[in-house]
């Protein structure tokens, strides 16, 4: 059977419901269900989203509505197809087991039916299943027997962040919180790359994820995944997440981790964020403070267990991405006028060659676009909170 490539954001948050009611509370209203398959399919040209917040029953209701009218449907191999894309049902959970911090974690099911079994089971074991990112009265190991006799997978969700990421926030190591053997796959987030979780032995195995946990539509394709599959489906992207039959995840696009909110450490004394060559541990290096909001960088610095950072021989090339809203000058007007002229974001980051860049956008905008592609733009790192910044020029 011949493979072909696709391009897949598994990590999409629903805001509100088609009637208004909230589902992720930080989420934008216009992130409804049937908006997000619109954006993916006719302006990101995402060919498969993961769509968090399925579990809800007034999401379910909302996917009822598409499949019902005939606007989407469920497939045989697992998922739901809109136009050119593919929804995977999916739920980010919250976790807190006892002795450890909170750390979310993703699951996926193969139909809507397995999802809806699955929030039956949630609903008396947390607070609100209408919401997002609810926590769970139950262990996370529990949650993995659970998700795995749906037929479902679960991914710890960007295991590196301060806020509730399982490195980040949770433990130190993942067999504390999860059978690893269980674990095929884990979510970097968008403050890390593959040669920084290359510092962790134990995640060499596991199949790394980039996925834009997007709370608006304009986020959604900011960080994605190119997977080597015989068809969109649930069950080819659980192959190819698994390495079968000749499946597999052929590249990561994610943004560089200067670019993400939680790169480095965040000092609130000083409002600093110290740029040093070490990890920044207990206090601030430029004023002495300790209320530090840890980064990334210096987490995985501090809890690794190799000096160097190793990057199997399996592992696919991670190539930096750089969303068109990070770059400067570029508006909602300069935008609008790319996807008329090329169709999607996916085109524009990634196949309009130069002179018709220049043609639509101008000379600056397609220069940034050009050193985007190559890895060449120069960036402030963010942290605590706040993303870093595309500086005008090359590096």
């Amino acid at each position: 059977m011949a493979l072909r490539r696709f391009y897949a954001d598994l990590h999409v948050h629903v805001g509100r419901t088609k009637d208004g009611r909230p589902v992720k509370i930080s989420g934008s209203r216009d992130l409804t269900f049937r908006n997000i398959a619109i954006e993916a399919s006719d302006r990101k040209g995402m060919d498969i989203v993961g769509v968090i917040d399925c579990h809800s029953p007034a999401v379910q209701r909302d996917i009822d509505e598409c499949l019902s009218d005939g606007e989407m449907e469920e497939l045989p191999g697992g998922g739901i197809r809109y136009r050119n894309t593919v929804i995977l049902p999916g739920a980010e959970i919250e976790v807190r087991d006892p002795g450890l911090g909170p750390a979310h974690l993703l699951v996926f099911m193969p139909t809507l039916d397995a999802m809806r079994d699955f929030t039956r089971w949630l609903a008396p074991r947390m607070k609100n299943v209408e919401l997002s990112s609810q926590r769970l009265r139950a262990t996370a190991r529990k949650l993995q027997d659970e998700t795995l006799a749906r037929g479902g997978i679960l991914i710890p969700a960007h295991v590196f962040t301060p806020h509730r990421g399982l490195y980040g926030s949770c433990c130190d190591r993942m067999d504390r919180l999860l059978d690893p053997d269980r674990v095929d796959a884990v979510e970097l987030g968008l403050s890390a790359d593959s040669r920084m979780a290359g510092h962790l032995a134990e995640l060499d195995g596991k199949t790394f994820l980039t996925n834009s946990d997007a709370h608006s539509p304009g986020k959604i394709g900011r960080e994605y995944n190119e997977l080597l599959l015989a068809d969109a489906t649930f069950a080819e992207v659980v192959k190819a997440i698994r390495g079968e039959g000749g499946r597999k995840v052929a590249a990561n696009y994610g943004l560089d981790p200067r670019l993400g909110k939680y790169y480095r450490s965040h000092c609130a004394d000083c409002g600093s964020i110290p740029d040093v060559a070490g990890p920044v541990i207990g206090r601030c290096p430029r004023c002495g403070g300790a209320k530090l909001v840890r980064g990334v960088l210096d987490r995985i610095l501090s809890l690794g267990d190799r000096l160097q950072p190793f990057v199997p021989a399996h592992r696919p090339p991670y190539r930096y991405q750089v969303p068109l809203d990070f770059l400067p000058g570029l508006g909602k007007k300069t935008l609008d006028r790319l996807l008329a002229a090329f169709g999607t974001e996916m085109n524009v980051l990634h196949r309009v060659p130069r002179e018709e860049l220049e043609r639509v956008a101008g000379a600056p905008l397609a220069e940034l676009i050009l050193a985007a592609r190559k890895g060449e733009l120069a960036l402030a790192p963010g942290g605590g909170g706040a993303y870093g910044k595309v500086l005008s020029g090359r590096s």
